[in-house]
């Protein structure tokens, strides 16, 4: 029998965990004076009790594990939860924004994505700003995972879902569920101190340092500036700050753990993920880079960090943006098309298809073309001295398969509401690969989303929790077969 009381108990959780952190926005608010503070109190206080209540009326009821079936269920229905709940405090700020609109921003910070539906960031109350970049902070790491180094201590099981919300292949750190996620949140905290601190030592205010500290690790992309990131223009120290952190939030985490744990670099050096990723951001860098001296007037270093810090905001799905890059000329669009799509590396908080999957496809084209020259040969494909198993490659075929249908059905849905062609198909591909900035006029990275349909921005929140849950997750529940006991 298929028992909902476990979901609901650990889905209390999660929005206890997101009542709480408005507390902090609340304090931000009450220090300026904002009255806005009031309203994060009291959406505090509202997830709070409700996850409480849940929990209270579901703790008698929990098994000592949460099994896969479950967890399933549980995975979906947490980010829906987190999702409303964190919803609240922009639903009744001063913003004056309708529940759509509140539900796409929070949608779009939780999963990473940076898409935006507001403007005049430059004059909104603090309290909002740092909800947002909180928002992404917690999406990045994962709240799921966040809440997993919890869960043990509560008798509910969490492996399964650690693995339903990414599908990657990582390597486990600690045999303990509570010690693994421990380590990795670590890990993430002292990148994002560390991103913070550099932020402000290279010109920014505190403010702006630890909004963008926060979304730069989680590869979000959220500012506190319509301008985004060129409000920095000036400063090209800072650029190359957020450059190198926006790199190391798309890089594995178990292999910073593993550097931390064993104090060998060869976990990254020899990381053929990272050797990819690298490869493919230093070749598109490099045209970027000639293509801007040859449009424009600056000089080397100047177009190497701009084509860098757009490129690499791009590729690890962050969506900040220093200039338009729809101006560097048709050539130019169309890499930061491809870019969107190819993402960070596995185990990271970029969206993405990711390198991981890349490699196992050409490994796989690979094998494909030498068995037709010598089909009695025996040949095994490796990743870091790993076995590419039948699994792997099935389970890359799947999400091949789904990636293609959902952006192709998604795009359709968008068109249907009255946008566009490149904005459809643009908007659907940031939405699945959990970018931000699309391409045209309207949704490139000189505008916003706030002036689609609303059917267009429900289809994207749908779009964006997919491509975080990458589609397997989210599309199994819809099988009639999943619901039968």
């Amino acid at each position: 029998m298929f028992r909902l009381q476990p979901i609901f108990f650990v889905v209390g959780i999660m929005v206890i965990i997101i009542g709480v952190s408005m507390m902090i926005p609340a304090a931000v608010d009450l220090y300026y004076g904002n009255p806005d503070w009031k309203i994060f109190a009291q959406a505090s206080m509202t997830s709070i009790g409700l996850g409480g209540m849940a929990c209270l009326a579901c703790r008698s009821e929990i098994g000592p594990r949460v099994n896969a079936r479950q967890g399933y269920v549980l995975t979906v229905f947490s980010w829906i939860a987190v999702s409303l709940a964190g919803a609240l405090p922009l639903w009744f700020s001063s913003l004056d924004i309708s529940f759509c609109d509140a539900v796409f921003e929070t949608v779009s910070g939780l999963t990473t994505t940076g898409s935006t539906v507001l403007s005049a960031l430059d004059d909104m109350p603090p309290g909002l700003l740092l909800w947002r970049s909180i928002l992404q902070w917690l999406g990045g790491i994962g709240i799921i995972v966040t809440a997993l180094a919890l869960l043990p201590m509560m008798r509910v099981g969490g492996m399964q879902l650690f693995q339903m919300e990414s599908s990657d292949r990582s390597e486990k750190l600690s045999p303990r569920i509570r010690d693994m996620c421990l380590q990795i949140v670590m890990i993430y905290v002292g990148l994002s101190v560390i991103c913070m601190v550099l932020y402000r030592i290279f010109g920014m205010t505190w403010f702006d340092a630890i909004n963008h500290g926060m979304s730069t690790l989680a590869t979000g992309g959220y500012s506190t500036s319509d301008l985004s990131f060129a409000k920095f223009d000036s400063s090209l120290a800072l650029h190359w700050v957020g450059i190198i952190f926006m790199f190391a939030g798309a890089l594995p985490f178990t292999a910073y753990a593993v550097l931390v744990r064993k104090r060998d670099i060869r976990a990254i050096a020899n990381n053929q993920q990272i050797r990819i990723f690298l490869l493919i951001i230093a070749v598109f860098t490099g045209l970027l880079t000639l293509r801007l001296m040859h449009i424009s007037d600056d000089g080397f270093f100047r177009s190497l960090t701009m084509a860098a810090f757009n490129l690499v905001s791009v590729i690890t799905t962050t969506g900040y943006a220093s200039g338009d890059y729809l101006q560097w000329g048709p050539a130019a669009i169309m890499l930061f098309f491809f870019a969107t799509f190819i993402g960070g590396c596995s185990g990271s908080t970029a969206g993405g298809f990711k390198m991981f999957r890349l490699y196992v496809v050409f490994t796989g084209l690979k094998a494909h073309f030498m068995r037709l020259r010598s089909p009695s040969a025996v040949i095994v494909s490796r990743i870091d001295k790993h076995e590419i198993t039948s699994d792997i490659y099935n389970a890359v075929t799947v999400y091949v398969f789904l990636l293609t249908i959902s952006y192709i059905a998604i795009s359709v849905a968008l068109a249907l509401t009255g946008l566009d062609l490149v904005t459809s198909m643009s908007a659907a591909a940031t939405a699945l690969a959990n970018v931000g900035p699309g391409l045209g006029p309207i949704i490139g990275p000189a505008g916003n989303f706030q002036s689609l349909p609303d059917a267009a921005k429900w289809i994207l929140d749908v779009a964006m929790v997919l491509g975080r849950l990458e589609f397997e997750t989210l599309l199994v529940l819809l099988l009639p077969a999943f619901w039968r006991d």
